[in-house]
């Protein structure tokens, strides 16, 4: 028993950046108005199996700024990580990669957002912590209210 709870343990191997693409598409006039834009936040995240005990997950995150029907900016991220876990089986593992792996990654997702957006010419924007462990715990409500299937 005690070399098992030994065993039991998350490791980041690499963070890193997948893919990235910041668009504004009604630049350079964008920044003659008066702006006030309406942001959406869109977030999934996904996992493979690298090799035994080692994962990688990717957190995509997309964020749609629009004044009225023009887009201001546009950025869609895959920010991904590659893990080793060990020691953790069935909800535990899952757990691990829906919920505590994303929360990870997306801490660097936010800087990589906010920089691309500040480059882009635009003020500061600060996406705001979320919380990962509830986001997980609706998705396997949902799944479980829908005879088990996720849907993407």
């Amino acid at each position: 028993m005690a070399e098992e709870q030994a065993t039991k343990n998350i490791t980041i191997q690499k963070i890193y950046v997948k893919d990235l693409s910041f668009e504004s598409p009604n630049s350079p006039q964008v920044f003659t108005e008066q702006l006030s834009p309406q942001t959406q936040l869109n977030l999934r995240s996904s996992h493979r199996e690298l090799a035994e005990n080692m994962h990688e997950v990717i957190l995509t995150v997309t964020v749609d700024a629009k004044q009225e029907d023009k887009t201001v900016f546009l950025v869609e991220l895959q920010h991904a990580g590659m893990f080793t876990i060990q020691g953790l089986d069935g909800e535990q593992k899952a757990q691990a990669l829906g919920s505590f792996c994303p929360s990870i990654i997306y801490s660097y997702a936010r800087e990589v957002i906010s920089s691309s957006i500040q480059r882009g010419g635009f003020p500061e924007f600060i996406l705001q912590p979320i919380d990962f462990d509830g986001l997980y715990a609706q998705s396997r409500a949902q799944a479980g209210g829908n005879g088990g299937g996720a849907a993407d």
